[in-house]
């Protein structure tokens, strides 16, 4: 009986010893250290040593404090073994931040400079007669949604159609051009595009003429291959098992793609739509090219020159005034606006494939 006691206290002092850190500790610490150098950093910008205060290099330092304080914190309440393990996992997490600093530090960037003019008057005036500060964008984003929505228009059918007959009916020679044609024109530049689009229109109407159809053509040129290999992809990995479960009960062909293989796949179609318009929504070099760009409002895509948001922050940026700081003011606005507006589209899409994804039935 006294030999058992003596094992049970050796074996608690044993794991007493050893120690475990508890489970939100890694967390904490690395919380703690961003903590700490955020603190550093503003203290630096108070001082006056930085103009601004640097977020990204808060959470760079931060990390590795929490990756030696990880590591030594271990090795003292755990032992060596488990240091060990949670010096891997530390640099495997260190490497996930650091792979997302760049975006942390754009985001950062745009909200902090694109703030100053997100107001009521920025989304409700125009450019027109406006020289230095005031003014809007809402020429620029309704010429960005209009354009955008015609080159979708254009290209979501083309490119769901090819996608349907590559997986559905190609076979031979022309499927194989077809699939080459969509490899090639996936890495042309968009100023390639935005040429095809000017050069089509310059022949038929003049090489003056300039208007948001002719981006919409030029931008649906970057987005049907786009469309056709996210939605090829996704059809690809609809289970025969339906098809053919289909073709059992004597349904056509053309009916089960209808009812079956689209239904089963739209979540994943509409979400390559969007990375599709989220793809093109900010070219600029096309816009330039075809549609020019005005201080006035437009709501006529057939009819002279628009004002896309991409050309917008461009030309506010590249052609400041005596007093820069309203031109690059709008200019961040803009970027920021482009940015909730791909935003908003993505959310779109997740939301429009939660209600039209096929439901499992319990029961």
């Amino acid at each position: 009986m006294s030999v058992a006691v003596r094992s049970s206290r050796a074996t608690t002092s044993n794991t007493l010893t050893a120690g475990k850190l508890p489970k939100g500790a890694p967390w904490g610490l690395l919380i703690v250290s961003w903590a700490i150098f955020v603190g550093i950093f503003l203290l630096l910008k108070a001082s006056g040593t930085t103009a601004d205060f640097n977020i990204v290099g808060a959470l760079f330092f931060g990390t590795i404090l929490f990756d030696v304080l990880i590591v030594v914190i271990s090795m003292v309440v755990e032992g060596g073994r488990k240091a060990k393990d949670r010096l891997v996992t530390s640099l495997v997490t260190t490497a996930f931040i650091v792979t997302l600093l760049p975006l942390v530090s754009l985001i950062y960037t745009v909200i902090s400079r694109g703030v100053a003019r997100f107001d009521a008057n920025y989304f409700s005036e125009s450019m027109r007669n406006v020289i230095g500060a005031g003014g809007g964008a809402l020429h620029a984003i309704v010429g960005t949604l209009e354009i955008t929505a015609f080159a979708a228009l254009i290209s979501i059918p083309i490119g769901l159609l090819t996608s349907i007959y590559l997986v559905e009916y190609g076979r031979g020679r022309l499927a194989r051009a077809i699939t080459f044609f969509v490899d090639v024109m996936t890495g042309i530049p968009s100023i390639v595009a935005g040429l095809f689009a000017f050069a089509l229109f310059s022949l038929f109407l003049g090489p003056a003429f300039r208007a948001g159809v002719v981006g919409s053509i030029a931008l649906s040129v970057l987005m049907i291959p786009v469309v056709v290999r996210s939605s090829e992809e996704i059809l690809k990995i609809v289970p025969n098992e339906l098809r053919e479960a289909s073709f059992a009960l004597g349904v056509p062909k053309w009916l089960t793609i209808l009812k079956i293989v689209l239904p089963t796949s739209i979540a994943g179609l509409t979400t390559g739509v969007m990375l599709a318009i989220s793809r093109v929504i900010g070219e600029t070099a096309p816009l330039l090219l075809t549609t020019g760009f005005t201080t006035s409002m437009n709501y006529d895509l057939f009819n002279d020159r628009m004002m896309t948001l991409p050309v917008f922050v461009y030309t506010q940026y590249a052609n400041q005034g005596p007093d820069a700081t309203p031109f690059v003011e709008r200019a961040w606005t803009g970027a920021l606006v482009l940015i909730l507006i791909v935003m908003a589209l993505n959310l779109l899409a997740r939301l429009i494939g939660k209600i039209f994804s096929p439901k499992l039935s319990r029961r």
